[in-house]
């Protein structure tokens, strides 16, 4: 594999000081990794183009590089090496050249690169900011600008830009929510996808007049966007405008003319639940798209929806399928759409009959975190990670079989840390009903010997703590730290059925709460190297919340807990939030109308029990939990007299993402651990 080392040195980014010797994995050897995302497989099938994120110190930040490889490995090409961030590549049609988006001009435009070798070429100077880079068959660019909606051009929403940045007043006014969302404040623009052809001067607005966002935000990206094989038709997902964002998960497909020449126009209407990400087949005879039936469930399960295309009637393929699936991709005969779903822990890939809907699950990968799938000739390429590697880029036969890596940029850095190896299990939860956790080994281990207990609780509540290598609650950071983890999908978690989601609706602090004790203590009994004496709980988001509540149902089990980004009063939460539809869901209505739904389960009823010394993490641009929450949590702490720190981050939202505060927070909660455990 060709070294990267001199070019990160060209491009001036700060290597980590890491251990040459072999020694266990820390924050550092985490932020070191080299992070793989978006693949996108070459018209001729023969190569794969991705991003590659470094994280650099020095900016404090991390920074993609677009590269390039074979389908066997061989010909590993970095294609950018500025010190700005390029990605979101495509190929041209001819396989010839990759357009990408980059900041390299000050602001993010489109650019070109000859596959053979070249500079690359600044294609647009659009006076917006360009994201979500698609590519029609006929080589027109789709792209989508923030604009004013009742501005006729990008240049005029720029010059307004401008206007208010001038202004002396700094007043928002708003007579609608949301007034702000996740991590940033409306400010009355909305994402609309534009058509350019290159040579042309004026971008052509597909959305123009539409009060609603392409797409949609703040996670939606480029797989919200589908274009016709004949490059007649541009596909989107887009929030129905005349529906209040704030209590509604209603997100529709719509279709437009790719020349603008009519308005953007509803596939269906009557699904009340979310669609997305829209995929056409090879053939341009059939669109599918990923969709939900229950309005104001953002966990609904995600089903595979297909039409006949232009006029077909949509059905559900894979409603029979007890699984949401996570992306489409079509096989070349467009008889089989392959996806990932969460299952039991895992990831796994799936094929998909058309005509059917029955799934088959490719058992050779099934195991591990596998997404992205897509055909190249005669292989599958994905994205594979676990909880003992990160992402990277693999191909295997159709039915998964003969499985390779095609990339290894890890691999010499892997190979000097030590991590622990770990376990699955499942015991008997709520109802007797079977639940499933893991146990990872601290990375020193020695058989014979205790270890002190990291009980990490995963967030959602629907969401997964398994299989996985992750960057902010990763097991292995705290195995490197001397600590065994323990982590439990309780009634709730995906994976499992729709109906063990569905089960915690109305019931927070029931069914997930006596699964994690009931998983705790089975662990505890299975596993003689777990401390019972030295048990520490963490979580955030909905496992912040569990911990306020187990501070106030088990205050005596453990020596020490960190919230972060938990809520400590849910009614409270209900007016501070910004997607009203998630707590109207999960509390049963409105906290006016059905207030026992928000004090069933509520952590501020309990205070007056606590006693565990905790730690209490927040971020200030924090919108889906607010920091009054944590502000309150730790106020609870010290005016009882409990042990407790408050860790605040004023430059970060619902996750901690700037690297240098991502090395303080492992380094602080480390620290909190330690001064509880191993006195």
């Amino acid at each position: 594999m060709r070294s990267i080392a001199p070019l990160l040195a060209a491009s001036c980014i700060l290597p980590i000081a890491l251990a040459q010797e072999p020694h266990d994995f820390s924050i550092d050897d985490m932020l070191a990794m080299q992070r793989i995302s978006d693949p996108q497989v070459s018209p001729d099938g023969k190569r794969i183009a991705f991003n590659l994120r470094t994280t650099d110190m020095a900016a404090n930040r991390g920074r993609t590089d677009v590269w390039v490889v074979e389908l066997d490995g061989s010909g590993l090409r970095q294609m950018t090496a500025h010190e700005a961030s390029d990605g979101n590549a495509r190929w041209m049609p001819d396989g010839r050249s990759l357009v990408f988006l980059s900041t390299r001009s000050g602001s993010s435009q489109v650019w070109q690169v000859p596959l053979d070798g070249g500079e690359p070429v600044q294609l647009t100077q659009m006076p917006l900011d360009v994201a979500n880079l698609c590519v029609f068959p006929d080589e027109r660019l789709l792209f989508t600008m923030d604009v004013y909606v009742e501005l006729k051009t990008p240049a005029e929403s720029a010059e307004r830009d401008k206007q208010r940045a001038a202004e002396k007043t700094s007043g928002k006014l708003y007579d609608r929510l949301m007034v702000r969302h996740w991590d940033s404040w409306d400010d009355g623009k909305r994402s609309h996808a534009f058509v350019w052809k290159q040579g042309s001067q004026a971008p052509i607005d597909l959305m123009a007049g539409m009060h609603a966002d392409a797409p949609t935000q703040p996670f939606g990206g480029a797989e919200d966007f589908a274009i016709s094989a004949d490059s007649k038709w541009v596909v989107f997902a887009a929030k129905d405008e005349g529906v209040q964002a704030a209590w509604s998960t209603n997100n529709d497909i719509w279709k437009v003319p790719a020349d603008g020449s009519a308005p953007p126009v509803r596939l269906r209407t009557d699904r009340p639940g979310h669609d997305a990400a829209p995929s056409f087949s090879p053939d341009g005879k059939k669109l599918a798209w990923l969709g939900m039936a229950r309005a104001g469930y953002e966990s609904d399960q995600q089903v595979i929806q297909i039409m006949d295309w232009p006029e077909g009637t949509s059905r559900a393929l894979t409603s029979r399928w007890d699984r949401s699936a996570g992306e489409i991709s079509w096989s070349l005969d467009a008889k089989t759409i392959y996806t990932s779903a969460a299952d039991v822990g895992q990831q796994s890939l799936y094929a998909i009959d058309v005509e059917s809907g029955r799934a088959l699950r490719l058992e050779a990968l099934s195991k591990g975190t596998n997404a992205a799938p897509q055909r190249a000739g005669e292989r599958l390429v994905f994205l594979q990670d676990t909880l003992r590697s990160p992402v990277e880029i693999f191909s295997a036969k159709p039915d998964g079989s003969d499985a390779k890596p095609i990339t290894r940029f890890n691999d010499e850095h892997l190979s000097r840390t030590r991590m622990g190896e770990f376990e699955q299990f499942d015991f008997k939860g709520w109802n007797n009903e079977k639940v499933h956790g893991f146990v990872v080994k601290p990375a020193n281990f020695v058989a014979g010997n205790r270890y002190p207990v990291a009980f990490l609780i995963h967030g959602g509540p629907q969401g997964s703590f398994g299989n996985h290598f992750h960057y902010r609650w990763n097991p292995q950071a705290y195995a490197g730290a001397g600590y065994a983890a323990v982590f439990i999908d309780f009634h709730g978690s995906t994976g499992y059925g729709q109906e063990f989601t569905d089960s915690i609706r109305g019931d927070w602090g029931g069914k997930p709460y006596e699964d994690l004790m009931k998983g705790l203590d089975f662990a505890l009994a299975k596993y003689d190297f777990l401390d019972k004496d030295r048990l520490t709980a963490l979580g955030a988001s909905y496992g912040g919340y569990m911990i306020n509540w187990i501070a106030g149902q088990a205050p005596d089990r453990f020596k020490a807990m960190v919230c972060h980004d938990g809520n400590l009063d849910e009614r409270m939460a209900y007016y501070d939030t910004e997607e009203l539809w998630f707590p109207e869901w999960e509390h049963g209505g409105v906290p006016w109308e059905n207030p026992e739904g928000f004090a069933k389960h509520n952590p501020i009823d309990h205070v007056a029990k606590w006693k565990t010394p905790m730690l209490v993490i927040h971020g200030a641009l924090d919108y889906r939990v607010v920091d009054t929450q944590g502000l309150s949590t730790f106020t609870a702490l010290q005016r009882k007299g409990i042990p407790s720190k408050l860790l605040y981050f004023p430059d970060e939202n619902h996750w901690v993402l700037k690297p240098h505060n991502s090395r303080q927070w492992h380094q602080t909660v480390l620290a909190w651990l330690d001064q509880w455990t191993k006195k």
